[in-house]
């Protein structure tokens, strides 16, 4: 297994190289399965896999098990440009490897948790991992709608979790102007699937809710945003406050003191692989910085 992990990640080294000279801003590098049908619903999980962790799987499976159409696709999305975070600890090449690893655990997962129970995974949505050169979040939707690979009619749901919310409606991320007008773009075609992050930082259900109360009655029109823009938003329950909180920075800590809890922070692939190719030292455990 471990030389099948080494010549994942060797494989995923070269495709990246071969991105990197392209003129490509955004390209498919692996599908799961190989060969699909065109995409009805493309879900867009954009982060920095760092690594992937149940969180993830979780975010994934609750749009993926609500929408229940056999035309839905997955996108897993790197960024190997990122508008806040360094490349370190995983290399792209690791983090990439483990994304299709993830793939494969989440599409495990949604057959083993499906009505019928048969573990087949014929009918569930395909994976793409993907990567863009883009680091800001309208950018990279654009570079999805304009590359070619998918219907340019097609619409985008992205999947994010509640930080990532206000980090979209940022205004630092948009200069020169710094308004939220290049947000107009997106919500034009596109929605957004929030999962609520209860917690000291973000306050509870409610305090996060009310963002979106606060964007419907117009209290950001000063900035440039539309209050019509909250109806392309929706808010979804998180984990419960009781449980405790998944994190790739929480899965790295893990990997330094106290291993036995990447059994409930990672999936069971992504667990053997940083068990096997241990792409974090103990010297590289940095928090998480924001990133849109």
């Amino acid at each position: 297994m471990a030389t099948s992990f080494h010549a994942l990640r060797g494989h995923y080294a070269s495709l990246l190289k071969q991105f990197a000279s392209s003129p490509k801003d955004f390209a498919v590098l692996t599908s799961i399965p190989e060969h699909t049908p065109p995409a009805k619903t493309l879900f867009v999980l954009d982060s920095s896999f760092n690594p992937p962790t149940r969180a993830h799987l979780r975010i994934a499976t609750s749009a993926l098990r609500e929408t229940l159409d056999p035309g839905s696709r997955l996108l897993l999305l790197l960024a190997t440009q990122n508008a806040d975070k360094p490349s370190k600890p995983a290399s792209f090449e690791d983090r990439l490897a483990m994304m299709e690893l993830f793939a494969h655990d989440l599409r495990s997962h949604l057959a083993a948790s499906s009505p019928e129970g048969s573990g087949s995974t014929g009918d569930l949505p395909a994976v793409d991992i993907c990567v863009t050169k883009k680091p800001y979040f309208v950018d990279k939707a654009t570079a999805i709608e304009t590359s070619g690979v998918y219907s340019s009619m097609l619409e985008q749901v992205h999947l994010t979790g509640y930080d990532t919310l206000i980090r979209i409606f940022n205004t630092k991320y948009y200069p020169p102007e710094h308004t939220l007008q290049p947000l107009a773009s997106l919500f034009s075609k596109h929605r957004l699937r929030v999962t609520m992050r209860p917690g000291d930082e973000w306050g509870i259900n409610e305090d996060q809710e009310e963002f979106l109360r606060a964007l419907a009655r117009g209290d950001r029109e000063a900035e440039g945003g539309s209050r019509e823009w909250a109806k392309k938003i929706q808010l979804v329950e998180g984990r419960k406050p009781t449980e405790p909180p998944v994190s790739s920075t929480r899965a790295r800590e893990a990997i330094e003191s106290a291993i036995e809890d990447l059994e409930w922070l990672v999936p069971e692939r992504v667990r053997r692989y940083l068990l096997a190719e241990t792409p974090f030292t103990p010297t590289e455990v940095p928090s998480t910085t924001g990133k849109i």
